[in-house]
């Protein structure tokens, strides 16, 4: 080669290098943006789901955990009953008052409290409205099409004229009720018509101070239920007085009262209750007493609630609504309290109807616990006594419904909120100290009520502790639990309640030890399978609290316990049955006997086992078997989807003994079944509207197993804190916990099906995520298909931990 070529080529070799280098260089594609969040959860928020259908839910004015809770008691013509368990129904249109007190989705009707119905009324008082047993005249129709609701406020206007506007803070509230002019003005305060029923109530008129303060003495929660011992049931007594105080913008005209049918126009001051019996035992009895006020036009009412005194109803009512207050300074801050709470868990990229579903469910959720304590630290105990909360506790909590919130609304408080969860946890503690030692099962306020079986505190505490809320004394709740799990309670002797309410807690306990199962014939407990399902988890979950706690000792002797459930599965049936104590079967089984069971059937409760999927399995026959019979669980005869209730032999989504069911798949190593069983029962059994719940909320439960089916997680097994894996309907979630550890699962579609996941960056092939995640934080990342992956998360050694 010549050397001018060389030269060439060693110029253009150059060119070239300073070509690439100085020019500039090629565009790199951009990460794709992420999906961005809701930015107002609350305007997604429908409080009228779940308002028929069973539901129970309402769709009146509260705070997250609030003590008011401001909303319609509607009427079916019968003054002593509610159309549904918490006092509005959707398909009702009829109302008697706007009642301050409300228990989310309870089940038995009526339910909890509906405390102190206020009623604007447009007439002349000439009778006692305690005198209209049948809502005829001192009542009002009203039309859906003059009704709003949202976080925090309830609008309607009444087809008698006046239209109605509330707002709550924590304990107190704001009303606007607008007359038609010229009318003759009136507010009735039914004092004595909680939804129970009260044994007493008293109102006090003060005119010259523009004000009515006033209490019912009531409580009664299930008192009427049929299988919680007829007349003599325990829980048919009071115990809380709700006082309330309220102040007037304007003077009033005129004032009157009434006790039973007699009417006292001017009257100021009125007592007597209603009983707690039903029909005409408890029609046309009661007292109460009302304010009117010249000309019609607005009238502003500000008012407080307490469970310790009047005059803490007025100072919490004045530190919370001040008398500069409006309804829509209070509704605007109500409003954002709701954004904050919902906001922690943020979604994106879902549908317009999931999205309304999900923060719907969220929102049913954080209703309870609620607040007991007045703005000065003082609660009602439940020894009736006036305690204060105490030193570095934030607030006391009450209202806990055990038996069902330890499945699923338990969880996702303490995911989103272990502080509140810690303190729930300090106020059942000090309520079961106030309590000889007892935890009771549902927790009205702070009040035992006897409700269901088990021992559901502790599966809560024990999961609380597990989900990182420690801020409570951690030793002293552990400690009481586990001697009222060891030590006989003389309460739990009787048959006192049984079934439905029994007194005790661990039922016969002396007995269950040395039998190692409840046996249904003597056991003093709702049923005996259902118990010593529910004993073993409990205990299960004890094992793992005190493994945790750094107690061995205490571990090594709970741990057998959480297989006791293997002594009532009966190898012969291949079901969870009653067993006898001499340790015979109860006769005359089949697989939809709710014999020995609570509110289920066997075919439900066989699989009440989330602690010990794989023993489970082995016991019918491995876990392709165990898998054929889940098939068998959620399908019909033919094949045919059967996930809306209604059949005692297959799953039910209205109560709580099944709901972690569709995630056993995980644990038989067909995940892909999981996934498309999850997401045929968000598709079918809930939705939107007011028929959008499959049965009653329970609390928050159903409501929060939506919120964990949506996002493609759920809880394993109470007293852990691992997660299994479905798929999210959701492109991306963000959970920022109040501890600031944040969680993030993204997905590329809302397919039904897992083709792959990574969790930090990494493949995953198991379909559960470890403590780590929720303890840590860290990012899951979903790759989501149409058609089921049936190698993903299926080795053994892959499968969720047992034990």
């Amino acid at each position: 080669m010549s050397m001018s070529r060389m030269r060439a080529l060693l110029a253009a070799a150059v060119g070239a290098v300073l070509i690439a280098v100085l020019a500039p260089a090629a565009p790199v594609a951009a990460a794709p943006a992420p999906v961005p969040l809701v930015e107002d959860p609350a305007s997604y928020v429908d409080p009228f789901v779940g308002t028929t259908r069973g539901g129970n839910t309402w769709p009146g004015a509260t705070r997250p955990f609030g003590m008011i809770a401001w909303s319609p008691t509607n009427t079916a013509g019968d003054q002593t009953g509610a159309p549904a368990s918490n006092g509005y129904d959707y398909n009702v249109t009829r109302l008697r008052g706007f009642s301050l007190t409300h228990v989310n989705g309870a089940g038995c009707s009526p339910g909890a409290a509906g405390d102190v119905p206020i009623m604007p009324y447009v007439g002349d008082v000439t009778t006692s409205p305690t005198a209209d047993t049948r809502d005829q005249r001192y009542s009002s129709t009203f039309s859906h099409a003059n009704e709003s609701a949202g976080p925090g406020r309830y609008t309607v206007g009444l087809d008698n004229g006046v239209r109605t506007d509330l707002a709550v803070s924590t304990r107190a509230g704001i009303g606007n009720f607008s007359f038609p002019a010229g009318s003759a003005a009136n507010l009735l305060f039914r004092t004595s018509n909680s939804l129970n029923g009260s044994e007493d109530a008293r109102i006090d008129i003060d005119a010259s101070a523009r004000t009515v303060n006033g209490s019912v003495l009531t409580g009664g929660f299930c008192g009427r239920r049929g299988n919680g011992g007829g007349a003599t049931n325990p829980n048919r007594r009071s115990y809380y007085r709700l006082y309330f105080s309220a102040v007037f913008d304007r003077d009033f005209a005129r004032t009157g009262t009434w006790q039973n049918a007699t009417v006292t126009p001017g009257g100021t001051t009125a007592t007597g209750g209603e009983g707690y019996l039903t029909g005409a035992d408890r029609a046309g009895k009661g007292s109460g007493g009302w304010v009117g006020f010249d000309a019609g036009g607005d009238v502003r009412m500000r008012i407080g609630i307490s469970y310790v005194s009047t005059g803490a109803a007025a100072a919490n009512r004045d530190a919370e609504v001040p008398d500069t207050a409006t309804v829509d300074s209070v509704a605007a801050a109500t409003r954002d309290a709701w954004n904050t709470e919902l906001g922690r868990i943020g979604v994106g990229g879902g549908t317009a109807a999931r999205t309304t579903a999900f923060y719907t469910a969220v929102y049913h959720s954080l209703m309870q616990p609620q607040t007991m304590n007045d703005i000065d630290g003082q609660y009602l105990g439940a020894d009736l006594q006036v305690h204060r909360m105490r030193a570095g506790q934030r607030a006391v909590y009450g209202t806990f419904s055990g038996w069902d919130q330890y499945r699923a609304q338990i969880q996702l408080l303490a995911l989103l909120r272990p502080d509140v969860a810690g303190d729930m946890a300090q106020s059942m503690l000090d309520f079961a100290a106030q309590n000889n030692g007892v935890w009771d099962r549902w927790l009205h306020l702070g009040a035992p009520t006897h409700v269901m079986t088990g021992d559901p505190a502790a599966p809560t505490l024990a999961t609380y502790y597990a989900m990182g809320a420690a801020d409570f004394d951690v030793d002293a709740a552990l400690e009481s639990l586990v001697k009222q799990a060891t030590v006989q309670n003389p309460d739990a002797l009787s048959d006192a309640g049984c079934p439905g309410q029994c007194l005790g807690q661990r039922p016969t306990l002396n007995t269950y030890l040395a039998l190692k199962y409840a046996a249904n014939d003597i056991c003093h407990c709702w049923g005996g399978a259902a118990e010593t399902l529910e004993n073993s988890l409990a205990d299960f979950s004890l094992a793992m609290w005190a493994q945790r706690a750094g107690r061995g000792d205490l571990y090594r002797q709970l741990l057998p316990r959480g297989d006791y459930w293997k002594n009532t599965f009966n190898p012969a049936v291949g079901y969870q049955a009653a067993r006898r104590a001499d340790g015979s079967w109860q006769a005359g089984f089949t697989p939809s006997t709710d014999v020995g069971f609570a509110q289920g059937s066997s075919a439900t409760y066989t699989w009440m086992v989330p602690q010990d999927v794989s023993g489970l399995a082995t016991l019918m026959g491995g876990r392709p078997a165990a898998a054929t019979r889940l098939d068998g669980f959620f399908h019909d005869e033919n094949g045919n989807w059967a996930v809306l209730g209604g059949n005692a032999l297959r799953y039910d989504p209205t109560n709580e003994p099944g709901i972690h069911a569709p995630w056993l798949y995980n644990g038989l190593g067909q995940p892909w079944k999981t996934q498309a069983t999850v997401r045929q029962i968000v598709d079918t059994a809930y939705g939107i509207g007011p028929g959008g719940l499959p049965g009653n909320d329970d609390l928050g439960t159903m409501s929060s197993w939506y919120v964990f089916a949506a996002i493609g997680l759920f809880p394993q097994v109470p007293g852990r804190a691992e997660l299994l894996l479905g798929s999210p309907v959701f492109s991306r979630v963000v959970i920022d916990r109040a501890n600031g550890v944040r969680l993030t699962v993204n997905a590329n579609s809302a397919d039904t099906y897992v083709q792959g996941v990574q969790l930090n960056g990494s493949a995953l092939r198991r379909s559960w995520l470890p403590e780590s995640y929720l303890q840590r934080g860290g990012t899951v990342t979903f790759t989501l298909g149409p058609t089921a992956n049936t190698t993903w998360a299926t080795a053994a050694s892959d499968l969720p931990r047992d034990h």
